[in-house]
């Protein structure tokens, strides 16, 4: 792709709550198992807090909006990581070169030489993106749990502070032994404040904001997080505050913005 001059024309700062239908489990890696304590535990802040990474927020609506759009064919897959002796290891999802790409556009490219899937056998060949990249037009920030959503009632019912603990067992299918495990869930019924923000470019227009729309909605109808096929993950986004600030706001030169509020993503038809 030549180089083209990107300009920028404004910003869609996108505010939401996201609530649990049923229990949250989204994991972390390195804990030490202690005496006592469960086994498979939830990613928490340093003030020991549960909360929703933005990597994780962005990762599960980059994939779905992926298989909405039919992206997953040969020639527009890569390995994102790729260990040539654990395959089972392997990570892949869509790129590409098409400029007008709703995913890429959206959710950006990775810079450098990537492995592209060619065809069904997983055979490579090194493609280098570097002269197709583009700024990435979303921004995912940490959602946050509403202490407050936690009321005294669903405390009382709780393991730990801010989260349950839910038994789970591995049945074997000849012997029927039962391998038991401890998840750790953020119950349902509590809420995490989340941000978006959806940069606009040249010609965009509201295409990335719709698409970013879009996205949220296909996650409501799937899950979050670990577990999903066994009823884990389940959300629902509420009260959506959509503020724009064209340039001239961050120039100075006004301080003008649409506002829109919604109190649930039913609500808000599709933005010409």
């Amino acid at each position: 792709m030549l180089f083209k001059e990107i300009s920028l024309k404004g910003k869609y700062l996108i505010e939401a709550k996201i609530e649990l239908k049923t229990g949250l489990h989204i994991g972390t890696a390195g804990n030490s198992l202690e005496i006592g304590g469960v086994d498979n535990s939830v990613i928490k802040d340093a003030f020991g807090r549960p909360y929703i990474p933005g990597s994780s927020l962005k990762g599960k609506l980059r994939s779905l909006t992926e298989f909405h759009h039919d992206k997953l064919s040969l020639g527009n897959v890569i390995y994102s990581v790729y260990n040539e002796v654990k395959s089972e290891n392997n990570i892949r999802m869509h790129m590409c070169r098409d400029e007008n790409c709703p995913v890429c556009g959206l959710f950006g490219r990775n810079h450098g030489e990537h492995k592209v899937i060619i065809d069904n056998d997983g055979k490579i060949k090194p493609e280098d993106f570097s002269d197709g990249i583009q700024p990435t037009r979303l921004i995912v920030r940490d959602a946050i749990l509403d202490e407050d959503s936690i009321s005294d009632e669903m405390r009382d019912n709780m393991d730990l502070d801010y989260t349950e603990v839910k038994f789970e067992n591995n049945l074997d299918r000849i012997t029927s032994a039962a391998n038991p495990r401890q998840t750790e869930r953020v119950p349902a019924g509590a809420r995490f404040k989340c941000s978006f923000v959806v940069n606009v470019y040249n010609d965009d227009g509201n295409k990335y904001l719709n698409e970013l729309i879009t996205a949220l909605r296909l996650l409501e109808d799937d899950y979050l997080g670990g577990q999903g096929s066994r009823g884990y993950g389940q959300v629902k986004f509420k009260d959506i505050k959509i503020c724009y600030r064209d340039a001239d706001y961050y120039k100075g030169n006004n301080q003008d913005e649409r506002k829109y509020e919604y109190k649930e993503l039913g609500e808000i038809k599709k933005l010409g």
